[in-house]
């Protein structure tokens, strides 16, 4: 196997192992997401400022979540492209 399938491998096992922390950062956001809807609806109903707090950490968990997830997307369709480029290259 020469240098460039090597590459190839490598770059297929980056694209898997960023797809399996893309499934677990998606499945942590669906449960703040969750959390979050709990977190308005209470502040909502009883008004304290411990409610209040609460939800905005619960939306920032949300935001945060949110942008890893769009990193690790944008990062999968950059290491597709590299791998892609490179099996060209193999013919």
């Amino acid at each position: 196997m020469g240098r460039l399938e090597r590459r190839i491998f490598a770059l297929n096992d980056e694209i898997d192992r960023i797809s399996a922390e893309l499934h677990q950062a998606e499945a942590e956001l669906d449960v703040h997401r969750h959390l979050d809807s709990d977190a308005q609806r209470d502040a909502a109903v009883y008004d304290s400022p411990l409610d209040r707090e609460d939800a905005r950490e619960t939306t920032a968990d949300v935001a945060r979540f949110e942008r890893l997830r769009e990193h690790l997307l944008d990062r999968i369709e950059e290491v597709t492209a590299k791998r892609d480029r490179l099996l060209e290259k193999l013919g």
